[in-house]
């Protein structure tokens, strides 16, 4: 009995120095350190981190010109203020300084801080490359140093039951670019796509960017996704089954868990994202519901973690997938039912259901060499570039095109059809069978055994093409409407100036649609 009283003793002891020392850690949280970017204005940065209950901590930012304090109580042994609205700019220095109760003092700091914008990077094994692996390799990691004030990021591949308040581990701490930094190894860090869109902004931009990277290759959006968005979006049986990926998460929320959650309090300026291989073949036909979800849960979530910081309605970035070559799909419309998913079945963003979004079409960036195969391509530098035209556009104001060619009109009268976009366009003619028509009093063209058939295109002008349809009543419509609908840079209808392709769309009733 006094064996096992000492025993229980020791446990309690252990227990309480387990939480005496929990509580008296002192210091920023996992993704604040030396290096890093913080959000300009308008909004304030949060910082948050971990202290003594009861204590004081006083946040000083040290600049040129600036000296701003701040001041945060500990609570759960947690503390957290938001700094003022800062100009872009640095460096400055950040002191925190903890007063404990019984009077004494601890300070942390962290120096090199820039503020600019701070985007966050998310998605599967596309947004993973790393830029050792894109086109071009050499050159554009030998460009890396020429950029010191873009700042990279990257969270460590964890999974969670639960919700984390902080990442559990950090894969790359921010850093200045180098060639080691985004070259590190493949599909490690730093992801190409990010750093490219980073780069290119700057380029714009001229002040500081902040690139967060949070990814992780074959990633189904389910485990990226709250379970608010899968309750809303998906029936419980239906999440019962998993998809067939290996080395991946599979189990719902578990990414969103461990890899989004804790960066809740980070005040960002946006998200780009690059992800949907994966949900080819499980819970496509959810995704149109899912994905949509997923942007409204994580603009709530982060607005709310950033104690209003981060805007409720943050610009959010895609890629509308391109396509991996395999014999057993060559057949299937897996991609392109998933590229319209993507857009909330609209074809275009930004749109009624998804607003302030941007959408880098990649459909014609395919990569049959790519080394670590065609799910893979290797040309990151035109999605970084085609993103970059939405945010310039979309989120910075920019008068720039950003958007492919689009339908405006369709007339169908005497078995031609009449197709106007809504802007000039650059008809290629490199692929004459990517329009296709569907005779509505032969079938239901929205049934997935409906009868499509070429649409020869017959004439064309600078922002209309004229199609045969031989149908005797209405028809469906649509075009480039095959998982590989085109070879590199080659489908048929591009923006005037061959820099945008039109995206794919479907129309299953012409006449019941005049304008868009």
């Amino acid at each position: 009995m006094d064996l096992v009283w000492r025993c229980l003793c020791i446990i309690c002891t252990l227990a309480v120095s387990i939480r005496h020392s929990f509580e008296q850690k002192f210091d920023f949280a996992s993704y604040y350190g030396d290096y890093m970017v913080l959000q300009r204005e308008p909004a304030g940065a949060v910082i948050w981190g971990y202290g003594s209950n009861g204590a004081n901590v006083t946040l000083t930012l040290l600049g040129n010109v600036i000296n701003i304090s701040q001041i945060a109580q500990v609570v759960d042994g947690k503390w957290k203020a938001v700094l003022p609205p800062m100009k872009p700019g640095g460096p400055f220095t950040l002191a925190a300084r903890q007063e404990n109760t019984n009077g004494n003092v601890t300070v942390r700091k962290i120096t090199d801080i820039l503020f600019g914008d701070v985007w966050l990077c998310g998605g599967q094994s596309n947004m993973e490359m790393t830029l050792s692996q894109v086109i071009n390799s050499s050159e554009e990691l030998s460009q890396a140093v020429k950029f010191h004030d873009v700042r990279v990021f990257s969270a460590a591949l964890e999974q969670s039951e639960t919700e984390l308040y902080d990442l559990p581990r950090v894969l790359l701490p921010w850093s200045v670019p180098s060639a080691e930094v985004l070259g590190a190894g493949n599909f490690t860090y730093f992801s190409a796509v990010c750093w490219l869109f980073g780069r290119y902004l700057y380029a714009k931009l001229k002040y500081p960017i902040g690139l967060v990277e949070s990814c992780w290759g074959g990633t189904i959006i389910e485990t990226w996704s709250s379970p608010r968005v899968l309750q809303k979006c998906i029936p419980a049986r239906s999440l019962s089954r998993l998809p067939k990926v290996e080395a991946a998460p599979l189990q719902s929320s578990v990414l969103w868990n461990a890899m989004i959650h804790p960066l809740l309090n980070m005040t960002i300026k946006g998200v780009i994202w690059y992800q949907g291989e994966s949900n080819t073949d499980y819970h496509r036909d959810f995704y149109n519901c899912t994905f949509p979800a997923m942007i409204d849960d994580w603009r709530e979530s982060f607005h709310q973690g950033s104690m209003k910081q981060t805007a409720e309605d943050f610009p959010f970035g895609f890629v509308q997938e391109s396509f991996t070559v395999l014999l057993t799909q060559a057949c299937s419309e897996d991609y392109p039912i998933l590229r319209w998913h993507q857009t909330a079945d609209m074809g275009f963003v930004p749109n009624a259901r998804m607003k302030n979004t941007f959408m880098a079409v990649s459909l014609d960036l395919v990569d049959d060499r790519s080394p670590w195969g065609s799910i893979h391509p290797r040309y990151k530098q035109d999605v970084a570039f085609r993103l970059t035209l939405g945010a310039r556009a979309v989120v910075y104001g920019e008068k720039v095109s950003f958007q492919g060619p689009f339908p405006s009109k369709i007339n169908y009268t005497e078995k031609v059809v009449d197709v106007t976009f809504s802007q000039e366009i650059l008809y290629k003619g490199f692929s004459g069978d990517l329009f296709q028509f569907c005779c509505t009093d032969k079938t239901d063209c929205s049934s997935a055994y409906a009868a499509w058939e070429t649409a020869q295109v017959v004439d064309h002008s600078s922002n209309s093409v004229r199609l045969l349809a031989p149908c005797s009543n209405d028809i469906g419509l649509r075009y480039a409407w095959f998982n590989w609908p085109c070879s590199f840079k080659k489908c048929l209808i591009y923006s005037a100036d061959d820099i945008l392709p039109a995206p794919p769309f479907i129309f299953n009733h012409v006449r019941k649609y005049k304008k868009w």
